[in-house]
């Protein structure tokens, strides 16, 4: 038994290598590349891991450089449109508006101010784009305002302009550019100061007495609200300014503050048109106005220019009988001989034509109502019960006479 044992380990021994050398045999004709595989020109690395792990899927062998394969196709994505702006409804374009060339005798409105004033010349010249007897004229500085006296004097310039263009009226819109110091005297005051305020009411009524002396009517136009809560509340400020100094001179005052804000008070970027419908007013510094905000502001002073111009509601001209004493800038052309209606009392017995109140007694009216009906109609009397009748109330009760008892009865006699 030992000798046999020890054959067999003997044996195994001599076949061990026989096993290894079989197993690296088998290992290296794996790894070489086959005949095909050498005419197409692919390369195969070998490493130690193909002795011990061979791989199941060559296919996907990292060590193997395939021949570059095809691009798939990419599919063409059809172009995506850009998603409208919030707020906005897709409408079709406005028509453009037909401009008739001027008469040579068209009256002239001059506009000045700063470049708020340019937003609502421009406003302007649209709404008179097809009336020929109404010219525009843009005299605007957008850098100017009442501060700067040394980069532009207004008053001084609208008494040049108006001797130059002769307008029929003026229109004035600025401010926007006077939050900044002054120079007053020799002192450099800051906005909004006593000294400051004083010396700028001074200068508007300045310029609204220059164009009242002309004699030439002038509209005032205020200013809208701002993205800045603090530019905002200055803008509040001058507006009451401007207004003061526009009723002193006896002319009118335009405000479009509720035009540029929500129902709080608040500004606002887009809000409605003249038509009502959603659009940008403001641009994004929300400072300047948008096309559609330069119309917006014309509007409101598209009404009182048109009365100063005399045309109509539906572009007619009124014609003022020349008898009538011509108005003066700020003044209303009253008719001399007025027919008045004398007030009428509802409480006047002649308010139809008779001379009595309804309801009273003529003289050959009844002066008390006889019949049980008009006693209970006209005084509330209602007749008296007959002696036992279910309504007599009478205590004690009243008795019949045998002969109305008998009629009375509803017994059945038998």
């Amino acid at each position: 038994m030992a000798s046999s044992r020890r054959s067999n380990k003997v044996a195994l021994r001599l076949m061990m290598p026989l096993v290894a050398a079989a197993v690296a045999l088998t290992a290296i004709a794996s790894t070489m590349p086959s005949p095909a595989m050498a005419q197409e020109g692919i390369l195969r690395r070998w490493s130690l891991r193909d002795l011990f792990m061979p791989r199941r899927e060559p296919r996907v062998d990292p060590y193997i450089l395939d021949e570059p394969r095809a691009k798939p196709r990419k599919l063409r994505k059809k172009p995506r449109k850009p998603n409208a702006a919030i707020g906005n409804v897709a409408r079709p374009a406005e028509p453009a508006i037909p401009v008739v060339e001027k008469l040579p005798d068209a009256r002239v409105v001059l506009v000045i101010g700063d470049f708020l004033g340019a937003g609502i010349a421009e406003g302007l010249t649209t709404v008179f784009a097809e009336n020929a007897k109404v010219r525009i004229v843009d005299k605007t500085s957008g850098s100017s305002g009442f501060v700067r006296e040394d980069y532009f004097n207004w008053p001084e310039q609208a008494k040049i302009l108006i001797e130059q263009e002769k307008p029929a009226a003026v229109i004035i819109m600025m401010g926007s550019n006077d939050r900044q110091q002054m120079r007053v005297g020799d002192n450099r005051e800051p906005s909004m100061s006593p000294a400051w305020t004083r010396e700028y009411t001074a200068r508007t009524e300045k310029l609204a007495k220059t164009i009242a002396d002309a004699k030439v009517p002038f509209l005032w136009v205020g200013m809208p609200a701002f993205k800045s809560s603090k530019m905002t509340t200055d803008m509040l400020a001058f507006n009451d300014i401007y207004r003061a100094a526009t009723e002193t001179a006896g002319s009118e005052f335009v405000d479009v503050w509720d035009g540029f804000v929500d129902e709080s008070g608040a500004f606002v970027t887009s809000g409605p048109d003249i038509n009502g419908q959603p659009v940008r007013l403001r641009s994004d510094d929300g400072i300047n106005v948008t096309k559609a905000g330069k119309r917006k502001l014309a509007f409101y002073a598209e009404k009182p220019l048109n009365k100063l111009l005399g045309i109509g509601p539906q572009g007619t001209e009124t014609v003022v009988p020349a008898s009538l004493p011509q108005a003066t800038p700020g003044e209303l052309n009253v008719p001399v001989n007025i027919d008045r209606t004398v007030p009428v009392s509802l409480s006047d017995p002649e308010l139809d034509g008779g001379t009595e109140l309804m309801g009273a007694q003529t003289t050959t009216a009844k002066t008390e109502p006889n019949s049980p009906g008009e006693k209970l109609v006209v005084e509330g009397i209602a007749p008296k019960a007959p002696a036992g009748r279910i309504d007599d109330f009478s205590w004690p009760p009243k008795k019949l006479p045998p002969s109305a008892a008998s009629e009375t009865t509803t017994a059945i006699k038998r």
